[in-house]
């Protein structure tokens, strides 16, 4: 729900917008495209520089307003640090952190000269991740806003339609040595913003406008950018034998959904699929073992990972990866109601096992049992990769940074580590080990939903396995602390952080479409 931001490329020496914001490294010398503005005013600019107490370093910035022989109104000279250790990640964080210091003043448009010397990157990598940042930096959810900052929005959700307001930036220029490349560069990664920021506004959205139902409507409107969208209402899942999933969803009145999200990208159609599995619990009260009141309001934000399963296949279908990949998502609200599971309840799962369930608000893991299943005995897939905001224990343990990681297979461990690396969406793999397993047998059903008051993540996670082929790949990643209201970074101001599109697309990009093309 932001106005849009329109990013184009330019040549080094093509006239700049009169707010321009430029780069200088800890040496404090000006890039030659800033000095081309006019050499004389080279001496006047390291002058101010000295006298602000700027130098260079990364992430520091001075402004000069209007100045002395330069023909812009306002230069931002931002510090890059030691350009040759940036990575892709860094230079989008400088994008964003730029993007930042353009807007700290009213402007509608401006320059980024994105001239940043010995970068350890080819040119126009640089400026493409610099726009990127940028882009993500830039979002917004004003939707319901009706009267602050000259917006109006779309009073009681009724419609998303926005006018942009007079004083926010919608046109960025990037000026670089090659635009035709830059923009090459930018448009695969204009998609994976795309996919961010859609996943942002799916967990942005209040629960009264965003339930199961109205969920799947946005799943089945992608189909406009050539996804496969099919949607299981509550009467094909009770058919099916999804009554875990079912027994969550019972005490709401707003019916439960599966949607399947399918890419055929791949050369071949007989490629096995990569299949992604979202817990979309739209809000969670916890059920009859509810919630205490304060910061409930938070769990509008419990279907994550179903929205960073929607950004994701969204980023791969917008830039039409080489690969087939399948997204399943478990769309159900949890609430309290006479119709509501109840503590000690046993329900038989779509595998057949049967399932005690000792606590209704350990009821994420109930939905990924069904989809998990379903995804493995319908599609095949080479691997199964799992996100949900699914413990509080995981926050005990790695706080808001890092999501939990958790797997059965070395290789995809190690790939989404290195992807996480790349991407600065950070994952730490944590123990699958048997004790926690032992942990969930039951004396009256093959397993329970919890395991006890020690190893929270850990045992949610062993029950989740159940639920796993032998010889399947899997991994789970709780993103409990990471999909909502994470720690503010300079790409992500927003409290939906779409956290998990970056970090799958570059999985799947390094690993998986060099071998399709």
């Amino acid at each position: 729900m932001t106005t849009p931001l329109e990013i184009t490329f330019a040549r080094l020496d093509a006239a700049p917008l009169a707010t321009v914001a430029a780069f200088v490294g800890q040496d404090l010398a000006l890039p030659p495209a800033v000095q081309a503005l006019n050499t004389r005013s080279q001496g006047l600019l390291l002058k101010a520089a000295e006298a602000a107490e700027f130098k260079g370093k990364l992430k520091s910035s001075i402004e000069i307003l209007a100045p002395q022989k330069l023909d812009v109104q306002r230069l931002v000279l931002v510090g890059t640090g030691k350009t040759a250790e940036h990575d892709d990640s860094g230079w989008a964080s400088l994008g964003g952190y730029v993007l930042g210091q353009i807007t700290a003043r009213k402007t509608v448009e401006a320059s980024v000269i994105a001239d940043v010397g010995s970068a350890g990157a080819k040119p126009e990598v640089v400026a493409a991740n610099l726009a990127f940042g940028a882009l993500l930096r830039h979002y917004s959810f004003r939707k319901y806003l009706t009267k602050k900052n000259g917006e109006e929005g779309a009073a009681n959700g009724n419609s998303a339609e926005q006018k942009p307001a007079n004083d926010r930036l919608v046109k960025l220029v990037v000026h670089c040595a090659d635009p035709e490349k830059a923009r090459a560069a930018f448009e695969a990664k204009r998609a994976v913003a795309d996919g961010v920021c859609f996943a942002r506004d799916l967990v942005n959205e209040p629960a009264n406008v965003l339930g199961p139902v109205e969920f799947a409507e946005r799943v089945k409107e992608l189909e406009r950018i050539g996804l496969e969208v099919e949607i299981l209402d509550d009467k094909t899942l009770k058919e099916l034998g999804m009554n875990t999933l079912l027994a969550v969803a019972q005490g709401s009145v707003r019916p439960a959904r599966v949607a399947i999200m399918q890419w055929h990208g791949a050369k071949s159609k007989r490629a096995k699929p990569l299949a992604f599995i979202g817990k979309g619990v739209v809000f969670d009260t916890g059920g009859i073992s509810i919630k205490p009141s304060a910061g409930m309001e938070d769990m509008k934000g419990d279907m994550g990972g179903a929205a960073a399963v929607t950004g994701l296949l969204y980023a791969l279908a917008e830039r039409k990866a080489p690969v087939n990949a399948v997204g399943l998502i478990g769309l159900v609200e949890n609430m309290p109601s006479g119709s509501a599971t109840r503590p000690g309840d046993i329900v038989t799962s779509l595998s057949g096992q049967t399932v005690e369930n000792l606590n209704t608000d350990a009821e994420g893991r109930l939905v990924l049992a069904d989809v998990l299943w379903y995804a493995q005995e319908r599609f095949k897939p080479r691997f199964v990769i799992d996100l949900a905001t699914l413990t509080g224990a995981i926050m005990v343990a790695l706080g808001k940074d890092f999501a939990g990681l958790f797997s059965n297979d070395d290789k995809l461990a190690d790939q989404l580590l290195a992807a996480s690396k790349a991407t600065g969406e950070k994952v730490w793999r944590m123990p699958l080990d048997k004790s926690y397993d032992k942990m969930l047998d039951s004396k009256n059903a093959d397993v329970k939903n919890i395991g006890g008051r020690w190893g929270g993540a850990c045992t949610a996670a062993a029950f989740l396995n159940r639920f796993i082929k032998k010889d399947v790949p899997w991994a789970h990643l709780d993103i409990a602390g990471t999909a909502m209201d994470a720690p503010k970074n300079e790409i992500n101001t927003s409290w939906g952080s779409g956290w998990g599109v970056q970090l799958l697309d570059r999985f799947v990009a390094d690993n998986f479409e060099k071998a399709e093309k």
